[in-house]
């Protein structure tokens, strides 16, 4: 069961972000310049496979259960973010994501951008647009293939699993040429962000000490417990209408089956502005504002090395904290509980943090209700 849900887990997700990097590379070599573009996928690859080959190897160094405990935590953190967000999403009170959106935006950006080369590169736009796109998304995949990986003691299988959906993706965008548009991504972001969850608590529990009352079978009752969960708040939460969300789609949100009624990701309503800081949505939305239903391109400015810090320091605390700090800390708490009580001799102690992260996901979602 471990291994199977492991590499439908890595390849959902891997899935997913490599759309979202193929979009930007899209955008980035039809808008520019090609040769350029696919000079950044490329160096964005050496990168990654350096992670892969450095802190794969290092990562299995780690004692077992401290692993558990930080690969837990952190999958908890990441898996609670993508289901709130997919939640939120699938009842109206968040825009979907759509790559036909993020592609166009990209398209203005890179066509408004002034060109330069740089270090051989002709179009140095266009690579670096392309290498952090691939960069960005990248990182997500390679922290999920190397935990996942070590914990399971099948590194080689992880990573064969995570090269095939990039492959996958890589042939459907080269036949399409354009975004991958009709992937069910949304979907697919609200099945990894529960199976994230499912082993972020299981993993988190046994390595603070608990014992599973039926070992890795138990992924079998916590994994479909978690959708049951989530799949009720969203009927909850349909019924609440979002306050920034047009009465039509509202009402549309409501009657429609599956993801039929929300916005599209990209899209607002007319005369609000947001700027997105999803850590999911793609490298293309985390820096683009949208006023007025129109999508600005920012083009190219020289940033400084302090905002280049701050930029890079805001990347890791999102990754490792999340949107929502008190939920981290809630996490450390129930693996903190959950470690004294298997000290102290307590059966029983695996309950402690499925319920601490079945009762964080409503608290946060009616911070986050409250403000759409």
């Amino acid at each position: 069961m471990n291994t199977t849900a492991l590499l439908l887990s890595v390849f959902l997700a891997c899935l997913v972000e490599a759309v979202e990097a193929a979009t930007i590379v899209l955008a980035a070599g039809t808008a520019r310049d090609w040769r350029s573009a696919l000079s950044g996928v490329g160096a964005g690859l050496v990168v990654l496979a350096a992670v892969v080959i450095v802190f794969g190897p290092a990562i299995a160094l780690i004692p077992l259960d401290i692993l558990r405990i930080f690969v837990g935590g952190l999958l908890l953190v990441f898996g609670l973010q993508w289901m709130r967000k997919a939640i939120l999403r699938a009842s109206g009170h968040k825009a979907l994501h759509d790559e036909e959106v993020i592609y166009r935006r990209e398209f203005a950006a890179a066509q408004s951008a002034s060109g330069r080369s740089r270090f051989g590169v002709g179009d140095w736009y266009a690579f670096t647009l392309s290498f952090k796109g691939v960069l960005l998304e990248g990182l997500e995949v390679a922290f999920i293939v190397v935990t996942f990986g070590n914990i399971q003691g099948q590194l080689g299988l992880a990573a064969w699993t995570a090269a095939a959906a990039v492959v996958l993706v890589a042939v459907a965008a080269i036949i399409v040429r354009g975004p991958l548009s009709r992937v069910p991504e949304n979907t697919m972001k609200f099945i990894v962000g529960i199976m994230l969850t499912g082993f972020g608590i299981f993993w988190g529990a046994e390595g603070a000490g608990a014992v599973w009352p039926a070992a890795d079978l138990s992924l079998l009752v916590i994994i479909p417990g978690l959708a049951v969960i989530a799949l009720a708040i969203v009927v909850v939460l349909r019924r609440r209408p979002s306050k920034s969300t047009p009465a039509a789609v509202s009402a549309l949100s409501q009657s429609a089956p599956g993801f039929a009624g929300a916005i599209p990701d990209g899209g607002s309503p007319v005369g609000a502005s947001l700027e997105s800081s999803d850590p999911e949505t793609g490298a293309a939305a985390r820096t683009r504002t949208v006023t007025a239903g129109v999508n600005l391109p920012e083009g190219p400015r020289k940033a400084s090395v302090v905002d280049s810090l701050k930029r890079f320091g805001l990347f890791w605390y999102d990754f490792i904290i999340g949107d929502d700090w008190r939920v981290a800390l809630a996490i450390a708490a129930s693996f903190a509980v959950t470690a004294a009580l298997s000290s102290a001799g307590v059966g029983g102690s695996w309950w402690v943090v499925p319920a601490v992260a079945v009762l964080t996901l409503p608290m946060a979602l009616s911070r986050l209700v409250r403000k759409s």
